[in-house]
């Protein structure tokens, strides 16, 4: 007898051994102090677990013993049964009819959804008519074709559909990078054509101060004739001979 609770002592043990190996490959159960501590986080973590299932099946009960209809519900819906037929077993009348009576909590709660659908569906056909506008005029401002401004369109609508299912492609990441950098660059591109312009102005005076040998003439004039040195009466014999 003491052999096979013994044995069942192991038993247990190794099978304690092997579930902490699963739960941790990394670790060491040889060391009785991790062991031990692996043993508490797992202990932990139970009940942790247990809580919440204990939290989750008295949020059930509550609402079981609120409505005990919830309870059919979810039995038919639990054997695979269809929604609406089981609601339609579970009232016992046509929901068209609690729907038409104007006084009836669902029915105007089916009269709000409604309206709220008419009310975003009317909001969204005016967004499209004010968008088309907006394309057509920014189309036309940079010069673009359609099949270049239906690329861009395309490209933004993918950054749309990656956003609902939260995804993220390195593309956009890129076009949002040059988006956020292009007023810095726009201004880099800035001085660095004023700095340009700048030394080709100072290469312009350097030029031009060299053509005149940098000597400027009496009267402030570059290149202006120097004044004739007076004859002497030699000057005139000589040149008479």
């Amino acid at each position: 007898m003491a052999e096979a609770n013994n044995q069942e002592v192991k038993s247990r043990r190794d099978a304690l051994r092997e579930r902490m190996l699963k739960r941790n490959p990394e670790l060491n159960v040889d060391d009785p102090e991790a062991y031990s501590g692996g043993i508490s986080d797992y202990l932990d973590e139970l009940d942790g677990q247990l809580s919440g299932y204990k939290e989750q099946q008295d949020k059930l009960n509550n609402m079981m013993n609120a409505d005990p209809r919830a309870a059919y519900l979810l039995a038919s819906l639990d054997n695979g049964e269809d929604l609406i037929l089981s609601l339609v077993k579970l009232l016992r009348t046509n929901i068209r009819d609690i729907l038409d009576d104007p006084d009836s909590e669902a029915s105007k709660e089916y009269a709000k959804q409604v309206a709220d659908g008419k009310a975003r569906d009317a909001e969204e056909a005016a967004n499209i008519e004010e968008t088309k506008k907006i394309i057509a005029a920014w189309q036309e401002k940079n010069g673009l074709t359609d099949e270049e401004g239906n690329a861009v369109l395309d490209f933004l609508q993918g950054v749309l559909e990656e956003g609902l299912v939260g995804k993220v492609s390195e593309g956009s990441l890129d076009m949002g990078l040059k988006a956020i950098r292009h007023d810095e660059d726009v201004a880099e591109a800035a001085d660095a054509a004023l700095v340009q312009g700048k030394n080709t102005r100072v290469k312009e005076e350097l030029r031009k101060r060299k053509e005149t040998d940098g000597v400027s003439a009496l009267d402030g004039t570059p290149n202006a004739p120097k004044p004739k040195k007076a004859q002497t009466i030699f000057d005139v014999a000589n040149g008479a001979v």
